[in-house]
């Protein structure tokens, strides 16, 4: 059995196959996720899991330089915004290396998760609480 935080052995392959430059999306419950784009459905039930939770498990094993948002994300759910923001200053501390963030329209958004190597579906029922996570190298 694994011992990092991380033990959903979906998320846990993607993130092993993913190279320099590749991205994978958390998404909300309700962000339509293309076809063609591998689906990794966590959604129990409203807020199971949530968001934080999922980019957290996430965060614990996959090199990030760069993440993509929404627009509407920091204006229409500033809560949750600012609880991401925070975790991305932590995780830039930790690692030494600061995460960049670029906000695009929802409508961008939407399309680049179809490039995405996959989308990990959470519980999370706070609109706009979508992130595509591209990696980086780890030397």
């Amino acid at each position: 059995m694994k011992s990092s935080r991380l033990i959903h052995s979906g998320l846990s392959l993607v993130i092993s196959e993913m190279g320099h430059g590749d991205s994978l999306a958390i998404a909300d419950a309700g962000l339509p996720i293309p076809p063609t784009t591998k689906r990794i459905d966590l959604a129990v039930m409203k807020g199971v899991p949530s968001f934080l939770e999922v980019l957290d498990a996430v965060l614990s094993e996959l090199r990030v330089d760069r993440v993509l948002i929404a627009e509407e994300f920091s204006r229409v759910s500033p809560a949750l915004y600012a609880k991401l923001t925070a975790r991305l200053e932590r995780y830039s501390k930790a690692t030494g290396q600061a995460v960049k963030i670029q906000a695009v329209s929802h409508t961008e958004f939407k399309k680049e998760t179809g490039s995405a190597r996959a989308v990990a579906r959470t519980g999370e029922f706070t609109p706009y609480a979508n992130i595509l996570l591209y990696s980086n190298v780890v030397f």
